[in-house]
């Protein structure tokens, strides 16, 4: 039988991080509050509003929004983060970026354009009015 304080600390727990492997390949959205990471395949948009990774095996064809996120793998698609967007060495990006800071590594290829500044900081707050609207 769960205590209450077990019960508590569940729901409160946003430490999480969401994993999908390598060799899983997944069509759909997902939508997180916690950290996602992806080395597998997914056709969908990711929005979450802790981090997220794409490891070098990882290969993304959709649009992302997230508070930070480390790219090593393929994006096809827009990626918007509040924060601070890093691409890897062997990050490949096809797609439009929006982040407040970026940070690129000697190698990593990106074809597409790039906004910087201040008016990315409410990405995942316009997001959840948008999803309020629909809802």
């Amino acid at each position: 039988m769960l205590g209450i304080n077990s019960i508590k600390n569940k729901s409160t727990d946003m430490s999480s991080v969401n994993l999908i492997g390598e060799g899983t390949k997944i069509v759909g959205d997902i939508n997180s509050d916690s950290d996602i990471r992806i080395d597998g395949q997914l056709t969908g948009n990711i929005i979450t509003k802790g981090k997220f990774v794409l490891g070098e095996s990882g290969f993304l064809d959709g649009n992302v929004t997230s508070l930070n996120a480390d790219i090593s793998g393929e994006i096809k698609g827009k990626i918007e983060v509040s924060e601070i967007l890093s691409l890897k060495s062997t990050a490949k990006i096809n797609g439009d970026i929006l982040t407040s800071k970026l940070a690129i590594e000697p190698g990593a290829l990106f074809t597409g354009t790039c906004n910087m500044g201040a008016k990315v900081k409410n990405i995942l707050q316009n997001t959840d009015s948008a999803n309020a609207k629909t809802a």
